[in-house]
């Protein structure tokens, strides 16, 4: 039989979420919760073993549903039961709303009985049972056929299966079928009452069967308690969702693309985009970006229904070379690049050799000064929330009634009695949030100057003879409107016509200060003053020299700014020319 390798699953009693790289055959990340059912009462109550899942296949790569999800149960609903229809937890994130639907509920009783989903009290899911059914072939085999999908094309690497514990339960005397997710936003319309009568089930253990032991699909890993009522932000957020992933390859692959190119021992920025349903301070996203095995927490990130925003972090490279995986959770809805890839290179260690005295190049030819990434200005911002009052009165008619009591003429009592209606209502802020873009730019500018050696005996301000050194100043400026979010340009890399501008050249030595930064050839190990400075080729012809440089390492969320610069002395003559052989007498 066909080995399905490096399926992985992530369910709190069941599936746990992707593995960085790939896992080895059948492995996963398992954790579990639950606890007490409590009671409900005549008309609000669940009886254990009423469970099932919601199966839906997704692209792995752009996230979107692409088969209808389908509903396993080993149990046989009520016909008139009230569902939800068939939307995936994805969906609804991504701005669904609650459609309610008496009867027409449409499930499947998988061939190979579900193992218990939801634990109840004493009897509890086992995670082996869950871990053994949905590594199992012939249940993917049967999965596939009930969502319409040829086998080897659904566990080919290409999609993700998501699956969501579902409970049959009875709620204020009628049926109900609800996921996780959408017993929390049913539990929104009723106001609370939802978890009031029933919230062992919808707002512990149901929501508590599974979750993502590793963050996934925008969505993180919980780390809450497991054994208690989480809220319905909880549980809309990060519960009741399990992933399980296929791959047909089980070593690690070679990463030979990068989202980012980063220099060692540098500050840098790395950006994700997030977008999904709408993010205001009564429904807040927070980003989390793990690096080098610190996590770097970003709150309170807001933007309208329909748009995005831009969210990074500023962090400092290692020492040394190496590629760093960044790993991206969205807390509270929205969704963004899961993982990172960047690549940290060394730009030192490829200083030119010493030239020599009897050095030739009797072919050499000028060519195109290079021109490479050119990016001097950037801009970004920021989404920032505001209340719009709509004061709307809120309408409380009730019955005021009036009694009169009175004798007649003949000594008779009589009675009247009548009502009118009085509106006992109040006021109420229906608004809504509206939201401002703040716009924030950073622009960068530089000089570069070229000057013979101080040290050279015959040149002049601009001139000199091959054969001696220059030296080279680059200054850099960084104007931006929100100097927390930008860095310096931190790198300058020189390189020189007498190498066509590869193969050798030079980092520079830096200094910083604030968003001000220079740069300078370091210290010549064969210089016999230590100076720093560059050796023209003896052999250079006359004419213009000019050294080129790449000014890189300004950091903005919205990317690297960076500037090509050259400057050129005048060669002239050799230094030969400065050396005669005295008479002797």
């Amino acid at each position: 039989m066909r080995k399905i390798l490096a399926l992985f699953l992530s369910l709190a009693l069941l599936l746990g979420t992707a593995m960085p790289a790939f896992a080895a055959t059948g492995e996963g990340n398992i954790d579990g919760g639950g606890g007490n059912m409590g009671s409900g009462n005549s008309s609000s109550y669940w009886n254990p073993g009423m469970d099932g899942v919601r199966v839906t296949v997704i692209n792995a790569e752009s996230h979107a549903v692409v088969t209808t999800p389908v509903d396993l149960t080993n149990k046989t609903p009520s016909t008139g039961i009230i569902h939800f229809g068939k939307v995936c937890k994805l969906t609804y994130n991504g701005g669904a709303s609650l459609s309610p639907v008496v009867g027409g509920y449409s499930y499947r009783n998988p061939s190979q009985s579900l193992p218990r989903i939801i634990s109840s009290g004493s009897s509890s899911a086992s995670i082996e049972a869950i871990r053994s059914y949905f590594t199992d072939e012939q249940v993917i085999r049967s999965l596939a056929g009930y969502v319409g999908m040829d086998f080897d094309t659904l566990v080919n690497g290409d999609y993700k299966i998501i699956i969501e514990p579902i409970a049959y339960l009875n709620y204020d005397g009628q049926q109900f079928a609800m996921t996780a997710t959408e017993a929390a936003l049913y539990d929104q319309v009723v106001s609370g009452d939802l978890r009031y009568w029933m919230g062992s089930l919808t707002h512990q253990n149901l929501p508590l069967a599974i979750f993502l032991e590793e963050a996934d699909l925008g969505y993180p890993a919980w780390s809450g308690s497991t054994t208690s009522k989480v809220s319905n932000e909880q549980i809309i957020s990060s519960l009741g969702i399990g992933i399980v992933r296929f791959n047909d390859e089980v070593e690690e692959p070679e990463v030979d693309e990068f989202d980012y190119e980063y220099r060692v021992d540098t500050d840098v920025i790395t950006s994700v985009e997030v977008s999904g349903g709408q993010s205001d301070p009564d429904n807040p996203v927070t980003v989390q970006f793990v690096i080098e095995g610190s996590t770097y927490t970003i709150s309170n990130v807001y933007y309208p229904d329909g748009d995005s925003q831009l969210v990074w972090v500023k962090w400092h490279t290692p020492d040394e070379p190496c590629v760093c995986t960044i790993q991206v959770r969205v807390l509270g809805g929205g969704t963004a690049q899961s993982t990172i890839t960047a690549n940290i290179v060394d730009l030192d260690g490829n200083d030119p050799p010493n030239p020599v005295a009897d050095d030739r190049n009797d072919t050499f030819t000028l060519v195109d000064i290079p021109e490479k990434e050119e990016v001097s200005s950037a801009s970004w911002g920021i989404w920032s929330p505001w209340w719009q009052e709509n004061w709307v009165w809120v309408e409380n008619w009730e019955k005021c009634w009036h009694t009169d009591r009175w004798t007649d003429s003949e000594g008779k009592s009589h009675t009247d009695r009548w009502y009118h209606w009085v509106d006992n209502g109040w006021w109420e802020d229906q608004g809504w949030w509206e939201f401002d873009y703040n716009a924030y730019t950073a622009s960068l500018t530089a000089t570069m100057v070229i000057t013979p050696d101080s040290l050279s005996p015959t040149a002049s301000s601009s001139a000199l003879k091959s054969g001696y050194g220059i030296q080279q100043s680059v200054t850099a400026s960084v104007s931006t409107t929100q100097s927390a979010a930008v860095t310096a340009a931190q790198n300058a890399v020189t390189s020189f016509p007498e190498f066509n501008y590869e193969g050798f050249w030079r980092l520079l030595n830096r200094s910083i200060s604030g968003k001000r930064s220079t740069f300078t050839f370091k210290d010549n190990p064969y210089s016999t003053y230590n100076r720093p400075t560059h050796f023209t080729p003896i052999w250079y012809p006359d004419g213009s020299y000019t050294p080129y440089t790449w000014l890189l390492d300004c950091w903005t969320p919205a990317g690297m700014l960076s500037l090509n610069l050259t400057d050129s002395v005048r060669i002239s003559g050799d230094l030969w020319e400065d050396w005669h052989i005295a008479p002797t007498n």
